[in-house]
């Protein structure tokens, strides 16, 4: 897994994916002030093409595009990399904010958004992991083993791949083993902010998680729910 710019620097590139040249410019502009560099593209095959020739560090992605939509375009994305990726959707409705979350999206947005809202969004979700304990450096529960330094995951001695957001969470979890971490504590730890986060964030990457590092993931033995409490890796 490839560590993440360092945040804020001149080099880390954002591709904008938004139909409205008003809203796309708007954006641009917004992010340029803020010292990202852009990129823009106005449709879903116009983002492939230039998501395949110039990868960018972060991909923002209009749901209602005029060719192929936003969620096939994160779907597609995410065949080939673990870029972090923002859904931005016109109505706070629960099925967008789900469907963008189960293709493959770390976070969402509503429009309207605030400039200094969108470039918070970003700056947390390419922030490294939090600096690891030594004696954690290589966790194992039973067939699920987790070397949080070199960013690998294993099941059965396979390694699994996981996005950025998905390994940081279940980094977090495994780090201390049994107890249990709420959704707001989770929240701050895994994507850096609690007070205008969505719980729907956690749970949906729950259940992601779940089929890359669960041999049932409707049973699952790892990354278990406490009702009402939370998540915890049972030990």
């Amino acid at each position: 897994m490839v560590a993440a710019p360092i945040v804020g620097a001149v080099a880390t590139r954002i591709l904008a994916v938004e139909d409205d040249e008003r809203i796309r410019t708007a954006v641009r502009l917004a992010l340029e002030d803020e010292g990202w560099k852009v990129a823009e593209a106005a449709t879903g095959e116009e983002a492939l093409e230039q998501f395949h020739h110039h990868p960018a560090d972060v991909v923002l992605i209009d749901i209602m595009l005029p060719d192929i939509d936003g969620f096939e375009v994160c779907r597609a994305i995410r065949r080939s990399s673990d870029v972090p990726i923002i859904m931005v959707t016109a109505r706070d409705d629960t099925h967008d904010v789900v469907a963008g979350l189960e293709a493959g999206a770390d976070d969402y947005l509503t429009k309207p958004f605030a400039p200094k809202e969108l470039s918070a969004r970003i700056r947390a979700l390419l922030r490294r992991v939090r600096t690891m304990d030594p004696a954690n450096a290589h966790l194992r529960f039973d067939d699920l083993e987790i070397l949080p330094a070199e960013g690998v995951v294993r099941l059965d001695g396979r390694e699994v791949h996981l996005t950025k957001t998905e390994f940081r969470l279940l980094v977090e979890l495994a780090q201390t083993p049994g107890r249990v971490l709420s959704r707001e504590v989770l929240l701050e730890r895994v994507w850096g902010y609690g007070y205008f986060g969505d719980s729907r964030l956690v749970d949906v990457h729950v259940r992601r998680l779940r089929t890359k590092v669960e041999r049932d993931p409707a049973n699952p033995r790892h990354v278990v729910t406490v009702r009402g409490l939370g998540y915890k890796i049972q030990p």
